[in-house]
C-alpha cells in the first residue's frame, strides 16, 4: 500500500480508502462486510470512509463492530453528515448547527470511537448560512470530536467560500470528496484547479464507475445475478446512467489496454484516478474480500501518457467533463 498526504496537511492515509456506502447494513450480510473490512486490513488499507446517511446510520454500526479491537491511532476513520437520518424530521436533515452536533454525537457512537479524522460535509446546504456550518464545524474540531473538516459535492466556489471560513475559526478544511473516474472527470476544470489553490486533496468516489469500468457488464446482455445493476436497494439507481450499450461497448474496449498493461480492468479504472497529483485517495467499496484484494493492487501503479491518451481515444465523447454538473447534480433544497 502506497500513502498520501491528505492536503497541506500532515495527515496520511491510504491511497485506497474503504468506502461501505450501498453494502454495508443494506447490500450485504454483516458477517460478509466484516470480512471485506478484514481483508482491507490486510491488504494494507488504513482509512475508511463511511457516513450516518448510509444505510440510515447501520453502516456506521457494522464499520464501528468491523474495526473493534484495531489500534485506533492507526485507522483513519471518516465520516459525512448532511442527508436525512432517523426519522427523517425537520431538523434531521442538512448543516445547521443542531443537526451537525447532534449528528456527530451519534456517528462516535456507532462508529464506537472517540473521535473521527475527517468529519465531511456530504452536501452543501442552501438553507443554512455558511457561517453557522463553519463555526458548527470547529466547533467540533476545538471539541476534539473530529480532527480535520472536509466537504463532499462542493462546487468550486462553494469550496473557496468555505475554506477561507474554516481559516478565519483556525481549522483545517483538507478535503474533497466528488465523483471521478474515467467517465466522470467534471471536477477537472474548476474544483481540481481551485483545490490545488487552496491544499486540498480529493479522496474520490466511484472511481469504477458503480462497476462499469470493471467490464462485467456486457452491451446487449442482462446485467449478472447480483451485480449492483440489479439491486433494488439503491445501486440499479445509480449505475443506470451507464447502462448504455454504446458506453458498455466502448468499456470493453479498454479490456486489451488493461492486459498490456497487466491490469485488471477495474485495476486500471483505480489506477487511472490516482495519476491525477491532486487525487489523495480512491474510495472503493466492495461486497466480496476479493474484490477488496483486486482493487488494492492498483496502489502505486503509474500509467504512460500513451496509456492515458489510448484511453482518452477510446471513451471519446463518452466522457462528461462539464463543470456544471456538481452544481447541477446537487439538492438544491434540503432533502426530506
Amino acid at each position: 500500500m502506497e500513502f498520501r498526504y491528505l492536503g497541506n496537511s500532515g495527515l496520511k492515509i491510504s491511497e485506497i480508502t474503504y468506502g461501505n456506502w450501498l453494502t454495508h447494513g443494506s447490500q450485504v450480510e454483516n458477517d460478509a462486510a466484516t470480512a471485506c473490512v478484514r481483508a482491507a486490513l490486510d491488504a494494507g488499507i488504513s482509512t475508511f470512509d463511511t457516513a450516518d446517511v448510509y444505510a440510515n446510520t447501520k453502516a456506521e454500526t457494522v464499520l464501528g463492530e468491523a474495526l473493534e479491537g484495531e489500534r485506533r491511532e492507526s485507522l483513519e476513520i471518516f465520516t459525512k453528515v448532511y442527508w436525512p437520518t432517523g426519522p427523517g424530521g425537520k431538523n434531521d436533515t442538512g448543516l445547521s448547527r443542531k443537526h451537525i452536533m447532534e449528528s456527530i454525537n451519534g456517528s462516535l457512537t456507532r462508529l464506537q470511537t472517540d473521535y473521527v479524522d475527517l468529519y465531511q460535509a456530504h452536501r452543501y446546504d442552501t438553507e443554512t448560512p455558511l457561517e453557522e456550518t463553519m463555526q458548527a464545524f470547529a466547533d467540533v474540531v476545538r471539541q476534539g470530536k473530529a480532527l480535520y473538516i472536509g466537504v463532499s459535492e462542493w462546487t468550486a466556489d462553494q469550496i473557496r467560500a468555505g475554506h477561507a471560513l474554516a481559516k478565519d475559526l483556525g481549522i483545517q478544511l483538507i478535503s474533497s470528496q466528488p465523483q471521478y473516474s474515467m467517465l466522470w472527470r467534471v471536477i477537472e476544470g474548476e474544483v481540481v484547479p481551485a483545490c490545488e489553490e487552496l491544499g486540498i486533496s480529493q479522496i474520490v468516489w466511484s472511481p469504477i464507475a458503480q462497476g462499469v469500468l470493471s467490464g462485467k457488464y456486457q452491451p446487449g446482455q442482462a446485467p449478472p445475478a447480483g451485480s449492483r445493476a440489479t439491486d433494488d436497494k439503491g445501486g440499479a439507481d445509480m449505475i443506470k446512467r451507464w447502462m448504455d450499450d454504446d458506453l458498455l461497448t466502448r468499456v470493453q474496449q479498454l479490456r486489451p489496454l488493461a492486459d498490456e498493461a497487466g491490469l485488471t480492468m477495474a485495476q486500471l479504472a483505480v489506477a487511472w484516478v490516482l495519476q491525477n497529483p491532486n487525487v489523495a485517495s480512491a474510495l472503493v467499496g466492495a461486497s466480496r474480500p476479493e474484490q477488496v484484494e483486486d482493487n488494492v493492487a492498483a496502489a502505486g501503479k503509474k500509467l504512460d501518457a500513451d496509456l492515458m491518451k489510448a484511453i482518452d481515444d477510446v471513451l471519446g465523447d463518452a466522457v462528461i467533463d462539464d463543470p456544471s454538473m456538481t452544481e447541477k447534480t446537487a439538492p438544491k433544497t434540503r432533502v426530506v
